[in-house]
């Protein structure tokens, strides 16, 4: 792709690949999108409706692909944001989103508008991605029902859930033996030495 003056003015807040052509920086889709989307200095209000938005969007796109899980969809940027009636914006915001479940992750950090990109998904990782983000806007679509059994949703469900758990080990009573061997209580014996000691 040729990048020119013109090019960038034509085309406002849509920026392209971080690079330096002409003596000006252009910068990635992405780069934009977590400008606006993560922007600490946004009033609170303006973010949570930022976010309202883009999250029905983003609904209405796993809507349609999930209909068809086993489609291959590839294109560019800007063919995928035509294709779901998306904004350059929301189609870049989508694009981070799923690369992480995606069978090929995108090259997202340099990603322009004529990048060609897919969006074929791994189903059971994207939908352990979305119960980890805690998305049951999206991992409860009705499409879903239509790919895994419930039992096997459950199961995935599941497994996700229990994977962020931290199990935290039965604590030792101060009456209880010392768990070094010594035979004594553990009062009395390594309860108030450091633990680099105690283990040892």
């Amino acid at each position: 792709m040729e990048y020119n003056k013109s090019r960038i003015v034509a085309c406002g807040n849509i920026y392209y690949r971080n690079n330096k052509k002409d003596g000006i920086q252009i910068m990635a889709l992405l780069d934009d999108w977590k400008k606006v989307a993560y922007d600490e200095t946004a009033n609170k209000g303006q973010l949570q409706r930022f976010w309202q938005k883009y999250f029905l969007v983003e609904k209405g796109v796993y809507e349609k692909l999930l209909a068809n899980p086993d489609e291959e969809v590839k294109g560019t940027v800007k063919e995928l944001a035509e294709k779901y009636g998306l904004s350059i914006m929301d189609m870049t915001g989508f694009l981070d989103g799923i690369n992480d479940s995606l069978k090929e992750p995108n090259p997202i950090d340099t990603m322009d508008e004529d990048t060609v990109v897919n969006l074929v998904f791994d189903k059971e990782k994207l939908y352990k991605n979305m119960v980890d983000a805690k998305a049951d806007w999206l991992y409860e679509l009705p499409q879903w029902d239509a790919i895994f059994e419930p039992a096997v949703k459950k199961a995935l469900y599941l497994e996700q859930k229990k994977s962020g758990t931290v199990v935290v080990g039965k604590k030792i009573g101060r009456n209880d033996p010392c768990p070094c061997g010594s035979g004594k209580k553990y009062k009395y014996c390594c309860m108030n030495k450091p633990k680099a000691d105690a283990a040892g």
